[in-house]
C-alpha cells in the first residue's frame, strides 16, 4: 500500500510462498494467494487480538457476539433467540446453549415475549451492558493498533475492496430461485 511506512522492497511470508510456488508449479496461476493468503493470516492474527480483548472481560468471542448483537439493537437491548441466531450466524440449538450460558453468568435474561407467550425475548442486564461496552472499547483499541501503519485513505480503499469481495462471495452462496 502506497501510504504504509515500510522499507522499500520489504517482503512478507506470502511473497516467499508465492515465489516458491511459481518456481515449483509454473503451470499454475498462484497469484490468487497474494490476496487470500494474506486475508487468512490477518484473520488469524485478528482472532487472537479479539480473543485477548474479550478474555480481559471474562468473555469468549461467541459471548461477545451475542452481547454485541443485543447492544446494537438499542435500548431496551432486546432480541428474540431467532434474531440473535440470524445476526450471529449460528443454529437455533447453538443459540439456545449460548443464551443459557449468558443467563447463568447474569449477563442476559431470557423471558417470555411480551406480545407472544410462546416466544422468548433475550435482554441485556445492566452487568451485560457494562461488560459489552467495556470489551468493545478494548477491542477497538486493539484493532486500531493492528491498523496503525495504514493511513485513513488506504483503510477506506481496503474496506471498499473487501466489502466488494465479501458481497461477491455472499452472492455466490445465495441459493438460486
Amino acid at each position: 500500500m502506497s501510504g504504509m511506512r515500510q522499507p522499500a522492497g520489504r517482503r512478507d511470508e506470502v511473497d516467499d510462498i508465492v515465489t516458491a510456488w511459481h518456481r515449483e508449479r509454473p503451470d499454475l496461476q498462484v497469484d490468487v494467494m497474494q490476496v487470500l493468503s494474506r486475508v487468512s493470516r490477518l484473520a488469524s492474527r485478528h482472532a487472537t487480538t479479539r480473543d485477548a480483548a474479550f478474555a480481559a472481560h471474562g468473555l469468549g468471542a461467541f459471548e461477545f457476539d451475542v452481547l454485541a448483537a443485543l447492544r446494537r439493537a438499542g435500548a431496551p437491548y432486546r432480541l428474540t433467540p431467532g434474531e440473535l441466531s440470524r445476526q450471529t450466524h449460528v443454529t437455533s440449538g447453538t443459540m439456545t446453549h449460548r443464551i443459557a450460558r449468558l443467563v447463568e453468568r447474569e449477563l442476559v435474561t431470557r423471558d417470555n415475549h411480551p406480545s407472544d407467550g410462546r416466544a422468548a425475548i433475550v435482554s441485556l442486564t445492566p452487568t451485560g451492558l457494562a461488560v459489552v461496552d467495556s470489551a468493545l472499547s478494548d477491542l477497538l483499541v486493539s484493532e486500531e493498533r493492528l491498523l496503525t501503519d495504514l493511513p485513513g485513505p488506504d483503510r477506506e480503499k481496503l474496506a471498499t475492496l473487501l466489502r466488494a469481495l465479501l458481497l461477491s462471495v455472499a452472492d455466490e452462496q445465495e441459493p438460486s430461485a
